[in-house]
């Protein structure tokens, strides 16, 4: 049961029409954004709910029990409010979002609805609709360790043990042309075996896009240049020149870690398990006698 603030619960009893929903995003990187579909700027909690194109309701979900309940949020992308290149940059991936009915006439009487956190973004145009995933997903996230054949380290971390600044694992270049948005042709210094970053990383050092970094998808070679196959595009047109440094990508598995990181002591898989052929697979003994009896009798 939700116990209303007896400011609130007075202007209702009051048959009030001042209400109106305030959206508070706090972003992992500290900075915090105020929302509200009012039509004039709200202040409370050391926030300003800013009345400009940010975020309204499209739809909500409650669940009983420990069902994940949430909703979404709809929103235009503007530079004003939440900029495209940010959205795109992953900087509200994860964010914190409450949810809070307020008096607008009497920002003191308000209540807290909701607790969320951002989930799915999905653009269109200049507009998207986030959802809203609710604190009971936390318990949907997979804890402790797997049981597979192959590692469930990070390259890198410290299960793996890997130094990434190790030459041999990572090189610096620069762009030398952008044939589509999602691929870079790059130039090293040094050469690597073939398919050494498939599967690695693209950290920008400098440009539009520097801080940023993105997963490598595939690599290959046009002569002493690689071209590399992006998962995303950058969230800002990458350009000729542009220094970018890549680290060695890992398969996870074992002859991945031995052989180009001579790093088997610290592989975090069983590569020895038996998979599904060898549940599957018939029974050695008497074939003759499929009735389920013992084969050692």
């Amino acid at each position: 049961m939700r116990i209303l603030p007896a400011a609130l619960a007075a202007r209702l009893a009051e048959n009030a029409t001042t209400l109106c929903r305030c959206w508070a995003l706090h972003r992992r990187d500290g900075r915090s954004l105020g929302f509200t579909d009012h039509d004039r700027d709200l202040s409370f909690g050391g926030l300003v709910y800013e009345a400009r194109t940010g975020l309204e309701a499209a739809e909500a979900s409650a669940e009983l029990g420990f069902a994940v309940g949430g909703g979404e949020v709809a929103g235009a992308l503007t530079s004003t409010g939440i900029a495209e290149s940010d959205v795109a940059a992953g900087l509200y991936d994860g964010a914190g979002v409450e949810t809070w009915l307020v008096d607008w006439a009497m920002p003191e009487a308000r209540l807290l609805l909701d607790v969320a956190t951002l989930g799915e973004l999905r653009r269109a145009g200049g507009a998207f609709v986030a959802e809203l995933r609710g604190l009971m997903h936390r318990l949907d996230v997979p804890t402790g360790r797997s049981f597979r054949a192959t590692c469930d380290a990070d390259l890198g971390d410290a299960r793996c043990g890997v130094a990434l600044s190790d030459p041999r694992y990572r090189a610096e270049g620069r762009v030398v042309a952008v044939p589509e948005p999602g691929q870079l042709v790059v130039a090293l210094a040094a050469m690597f075996a073939p398919d050494w970053f498939t599967g690695g990383r693209l950290a920008w050092i400098d440009g539009a896009n520097a801080g940023g970094s993105v997963d490598l998808r595939s690599e290959t070679r046009d002569g002493a240049d690689l071209v590399l196959d992006l998962w995303e595009p950058p969230p800002h047109p990458a350009l000729p020149g542009d220094a970018v440094r890549l680290t060695a990508g890992c398969d996870k598995r074992l002859a991945t870690c031995r052989d180009r990181f001579a790093n088997a002591l610290n592989f975090q898989g069983f590569p020895h398990m038996p998979g599904n052929d060898f549940v599957l697979r018939g029974v050695e003994g008497d074939r003759d006698r499929p009735d389920g009896s013992s084969l050692f009798r």
